[in-house]
Parts: structure tokens; sequence; C-alpha cells
């Protein structure tokens, strides 16, 4: 006992000494914010051999500036804890939230760090570096990530959440479970955590989705900054957000996302931007036809008319809605909104990532503003469809609406109101044939409102004259002037073939 006891007061003694020590940086770096119009810049620190756990301690020094903070090592992207004032850590088995633990390479690493707001000049900052040859973090069960596969075989509508953060997230405070457990118990089949900058959650998936049998985790980000926000669905591999350095365009960011088959929907288009939401209003100009989708709500904030006029620019963009929750469903400010608020309906052939991301990608979606209980709407366009467009001189445009006895259901054309009827049924129903432009095309959606203000707003459904057949009984069909470079592949294999039947018919 004796023994016991003294082995344990020299244990304490050892371990009070360690921490004492640990106090002290291997490295201290402080300095100026550089000036200039770039909005990151790089302080550099050097890593011997045989380290095995790195921690980052930063301090902004001003109440008036606000700095974001990440890590790089030799190879690229370590973490990025955004505005979050705790320290990074990065070992082999384990890291802080937002971090990525793995190899800690000898060579040199970057603080790298972002100019949120810098109202008080010369901005300065402090960093401490800490190298340690012993780990202080536990390892994490961590696995590489892998698709967790079909969860539901059936074709139908799956409800579900594009926007919800974690831990990983710097400025969010549930742990995955929490979230997941919010999004199952009001009756979602899918959730996107869709973290800041950063990929870091990725290797916790497959320790949670076995828990959540019924509920698939899409993987995703939000791509932050400081000109606008939004998503990356389906992304698995981690894109540059520092616009500006290095020459990084938006464009840039969006291929590379398209590269790994990710589809890119902007979010929050129309929120109150700085100082209430620094770099949360979309001011980056784009593209119109690389948008896949719009967040038409996300939380509190809608942009219908935003994803209206984009539409009218030539995009496709989807319907899509976002709680944007940072807290599990326990926010309790006036702009926090639970998991499934708003709730977005997809058309899926099964619950899989691949199905889920194929339905927004042809625009089978609705978007449920007030929740799960809000209207649903079914839309049908009769004829020949391509993902989100039918070819077709006239067409049967109908819609079934449920859960809408009371509001009033409104037919939309190119962006107007061309109809307005009360619901009074459930299931309601309406129809009206419409005839396709002699050019170009028009589109249509149906949404249900209460006293004006939109509960339920479907994608947009596109219509287009059919392209004659040419006297070899081909039909070379171009579905718009700017086809992604996929449906220009396909129009150069279709014009390969009409070609070879006229070979085979001379």
């Amino acid at each position: 006992m004796i023994h016991r006891l003294a082995w344990a007061i020299a244990a304490a003694l050892l371990l009070t000494a360690h921490q004492g020590l640990a106090q002290e940086p291997d490295i201290h770096l402080e300095g100026t914010v550089p000036e200039g119009p770039e909005t990151h810049f790089f302080v550099e620190f050097e890593v011997p051999e045989r380290i095995v756990e790195i921690e980052v301690r930063h301090d902004n020094l001003s109440p008036g500036n606000i700095l974001d903070w990440g890590l790089d090592d030799p190879n690229g992207f370590r973490g990025w804890g955004g505005g979050n004032h705790e320290s990074a850590i990065v070992g082999i088995d384990a890291a802080s939230r937002s971090y990525v633990p793995g190899p800690i390479v000898a060579g040199t690493w970057s603080v790298v760090v972002g100019k949120a707001q810098i109202e008080e000049t010369p901005a300065r900052y402090e960093i401490d570096i800490f190298l340690r040859t012993v780990a202080t973090l536990e390892p994490q069960p961590r696995a590489p990530y892998e698709d967790p596969g079909v969860l539901d075989e059936e074709e139908r509508w799956y409800a579900g959440d594009f926007h919800v953060h974690t831990e990983e997230s710097g400025d969010a405070t549930p742990t995955i479970a929490e979230a997941l457990s919010f999004a199952q118990g009001v009756g979602l089949d899918f959730v996107m955590l869709s973290e800041h900058n950063t990929n870091s959650g990725l290797t916790l998936y497959a320790d949670a989705q076995p828990d959540f049998p019924n509920l698939l985790i899409v993987p995703g980000v939000e791509w932050t900054t400081y000109a606008g926000h939004a998503n990356a669905l389906g992304a698995t591999d981690w894109v540059d957000h520092k616009i500006g350095v290095g020459g990084l365009t938006a464009a840039d960011a969006i291929q590379a996302y398209k590269d790994q088959g990710a589809l890119f929907s902007i979010n929050h288009p129309r929120s109150p931007g700085a100082p209430i939401c620094i770099g949360c209003r979309w001011e980056i100009a784009v593209d119109p036809t690389t948008i896949d989708g719009v967040e038409v709500q996300s939380g509190i904030l809608r942009a219908v008319p935003y994803w209206d006029d984009l539409c009218a620019q030539g995009s496709h963009a989807a319907a899509l809605g976002g709680s944007d929750d940072h807290r599990a469903g326990q926010g309790t400010s006036l702009t926090d909104s639970p998991i499934g608020t708003p709730t977005t309906m997809v058309f899926a052939s099964e619950l899989s990532v691949h199905a889920i991301l194929e339905g927004v990608r042809s625009g089978r979606t609705v978007v449920k503003v007030n929740g799960p209980e809000s209207a649903m709407i079914e839309t049908e366009l009769t004829g020949e469809r391509v993902e989100d467009t039918v070819f077709a001189d006239t067409a049967t445009l109908s819609a079934v609406v449920t859960n809408g006895d009371g509001k009033d259901l409104q037919l939309i054309r190119n962006g107007e109101v061309i109809e307005t009827l009360a619901i009074d049924s459930d299931p309601f129903t309406h129809e009206r044939s419409v005839q396709a432009p002699e050019e170009g095309e028009d589109r249509y959606r149906y949404q249900v409102t209460i006293e004006g203000l939109p509960d339920t707003v479907g994608s947009y459904v596109w219509l287009r004259t059919p392209e004659p057949s040419d006297s070899s009984g081909c039909s070379c069909r171009v579905r718009s002037d700017s086809d992604s470079d996929m449906a220009f592949a396909f129009g150069a294999l279709l014009l390969g073939v009409c070609v070879w039947r006229r070979r085979r018919q001379a």
C-alpha cells in the first residue's frame, strides 16, 4: 500500500512537472497582419523528425479584430478551425475538432491565418507551437471514408436536410451522434454534414453510421469564403477556399468539386452579411450554368427571388433547403433553426448518396419551408424528360398537393405567378396544358403559400420544343447553349452515331 502511494505521488509530481514544462512553447511567433487585398497569409514554422503531436495556440490580441485559423503540413491541408479560439492539435491517431490526424511530417508547416475582420491597426497576432514526442490525445475511432451503400431500395421521396453542422465546424457544438439523433427524431431519411472548409469529420462517419441504419449520412462541405458560402454536395476531397491567394478563383473551386462528382449549391445568398454575418452574403460572380442548387430557404433566411433570377440567367439550379443548424436542434436565438426546418424532399431511386445526388441533379426536389409538416407538392410534366427538361411541343403539367388544405397553390412560369388557387381538399390536384416556346425554354414550378408566404417550394421543370429528326432518323438534340462537358461529350457521341448510320445507308 505504501509503495502504491509512493508511486502515485511520484507519478503526480512527474505529471505536474510535465504540465509545467508544457506551458513553455517550443516555438513562439508574433507579428503584424500584412496589409493588402489578400484575405489570408501564412506563418511558417519548422517541425523536426520524431514529432508525434503538434499543438498550435493562437491569439488575435484585439477584441476588434477577427482572425480565422487553419493548419497546413508540407503536403497540404491539415485542418481549418475558422474563428475558433481553441488550440489546434494534430497527432498521428487523433486530432482536435476541425483538424485531420495523420503522419507528422518533418519539414515546413504553416499556420494559415484569415483576415476575417480588421478594425484596429496595426493588427497583431501571437502563435505558440508545442512539438511533442509523446501524444496527449487518446486515439480516436477513425477509418477511411467509405460510401455507406443503399439503406432503402424503394424509389420514392426522401426527406432530408442539406445543411447541418457538428463540432467539426469551429462555430458549432454538437457531436455527430447528437446531430444525427435529432435528425432521426424529426423523421428525416438523410442529412448532409456540411462543415466549414474541412473534411475532418469524414473519417468519423464509419463509427457513426451503424448506429443510424435508416438515416443516410451524405458527405459534403460548406465552402466558406469572405464573399459567400456554398455547399458541395457529396464532396469528400478537400478544396481550397482562399479566393485570391495564389490566383485561386471561385470557378477553380467549383470545377474541383465537380471533378470529384460533387454538386455546387449556393447557401443563404441573401444573408445580411457583415458585420452581422461576415462573408455569409453571396457576392461572387459565377457562371450561372455551373450552379447546381440554391438554398431557397436557409433557416429563417429566404432567397426564392435570388434563385428565380439565377434561373432567368440560364441556371437549372434545383431548389434546396437547409437548416444551417449548429446546435443539434437546441439553439435558442431568433436566427436558430432546428435540423429539418426546412426539409428538402428528394425523389430518388433508392436511399443512397449517389441516388440522392442524382435526384438533385435532375431537379426532383421540393423544399418544405416550415419543416416536415409543410404541404407536399408532386409535379409532373408529360413528355420525354432528360434530367429536369421535357422535350415536347405541348405537354400536360400537373400537381398533387397533400397536407395543404386551407392554403393557396401558385403556378409560376419563368418567375411570374400565372395562376393562384385555393386548396380546398386533401389531396388537391391541378392540371393544365402548356405549350413549349418556339425558341429557348420555359420553366414551370408550383409553390404552396400561407398568407402570401411560401410554405412549400417546388423545383422548376423546363419545357423545350423537340429538335426535328434529320433524314437518317437521328435526332441530335442539344439541351441548351451552355451544356456541361458531359452533355457535350454525349452530343459528340450521338453525332458520331449519326455519321456512322449515314455511312451504313450510303
